[in-house]
């Protein structure tokens, strides 16, 4: 099993037909996990604007990468799935469960509640669970090579608190950027 993390920022990017393309290519060996996109980047100007906790914005992201994934799975086709069995029964059947995050992620008190931990934690976390063997990272940028999650943390590029999501995990990580839609599919084939 792979997990796929599709960032929220490459349907600004006019991309995103090309990277569901790549992803049919791994039906029934791939989970998608959804970014925020538009939906997460709402939560931030909502709370300059309003003042609300950490915890309220965590939450309310959360529901951004649901929202995404919504419209991930009507555009892929994909579906969706809250559930771990939901969604091992939908890879079962040959098809690409896209991730509808409140259920598990808003039920672990583990996973702290605030911006330090986004969608790039969400999909480790996710990949763990469900013991995949590979997490890629499909981003909007590109990343140093060789990928050091600490570093990848330092420089912005995940969230402060990926790293600690790694911790233990056997798990691939691999990072797909631009223009590498044929490396996704790739990547997924074999």
């Amino acid at each position: 099993m792979i997990v796929v993390k599709l960032g929220g920022s490459l349907a600004k990017a006019w991309t995103l037909q090309g990277w569901l393309a790549a992803l049919a290519r791994g039906k029934g060996r791939v989970v998608v996990v959804s970014g925020g996109g538009a939906f997460a980047d709402a939560v931030r100007e909502q709370q300059d604007r309003l003042h609300f906790s950490d915890r309220a914005a965590h939450r309310m992201a959360i529901l951004a990468m649901e929202q995404y994934a919504l419209a991930l799975a009507d555009l892929g086709p994909m579906t969706a799935c809250a559930t771990e069995l939901d969604m091992r029964d939908a890879l079962w059947r040959g098809e690409t469960p896209v991730w509808l995050p409140s259920a598990l992620a808003l039920a672990d008190a583990e996973i702290p509640e605030s911006w330090d931990v986004t969608s790039d934690s969400l999909s480790a976390w996710l990949a763990r669970r469900l013991g995949a063997g590979r997490l890629i990272l499909v981003k909007s940028t590109a990343a140093p090579r060789p990928l050091d999650p600490e570093a990848l943390a330092a420089r912005g590029l995940v969230d402060r608190l990926f790293p600690s999501f790694l911790v233990g995990a056997k798990l691939a990580l691999d990072w797909v950027g631009p223009g590498e839609e044929d490396r996704l599919a790739d990547l997924l084939t074999h």
